[in-house]
């Protein structure tokens, strides 16, 4: 009895935390209106083994900010990236949680007048490079207009991380 009360309660509460609105959020001036908004995460029809759409939508408090959808991603942490190309508005990355492999893309998106856009393509990632503390994107502090890409691949069987400049202007 007591084991199929504990399963009924882990198999509810994967179909409820696959649909909940993430307790985790970042704050930052997203738009560049001066007043710091809080962006949160919502999982959309994704179980515990990754099956389903694995949507993750991202709102904001500001409700003028539309939600931009992410998938497949199961979750996720974002990041106040800060203004890395000098329009007056902080980016936003997201690192996509997923429950398979050490291989993950990071994503930097900037707010346009269309809507939320990638700043550099998909940043490919593995967990040796973050265990290491090796942060996907920042500023070039060399180069105005430049961002500073670190990045994982796989080559001679090993991964490898390196950085490298990348113009974003």
């Amino acid at each position: 009895m007591k084991t199929s009360i504990v399963s009924a309660f882990i198999f509810w509460s994967s179909l409820f935390m696959a649909q909940v609105t993430s307790e985790k959020g970042v704050l930052g001036d997203f738009d560049g209106n001066g007043t710091k908004e809080n962006a949160y995460t919502k999982v959309n029809d994704c179980n515990d083994g990754c099956d389903g759409k694995c949507e993750t939508t991202i709102y904001f408090s500001d409700k003028k900010i539309k939600p931009f959808i992410i998938s497949p991603a199961y979750d996720g942490t974002l990041y106040n990236l800060g203004d890395l190309n000098g329009d007056g508005k902080d980016e936003m990355g997201f690192y996509p949680g997923w429950c398979t492999s050490c291989w993950h893309p990071f994503y930097a998106y900037t707010l346009s007048e269309t809507g939320w856009k990638p700043l550099v393509p998909p940043i490919s990632t593995h967990c040796n490079q973050w265990e290491e503390e090796k942060f996907p994107i920042k500023k070039d502090p060399k180069k105005k207009g430049y961002v500073i890409i670190t990045s994982s691949k796989w080559e001679n069987d090993d991964i490898k991380v390196s950085s490298k400049s990348f113009k974003i202007n």
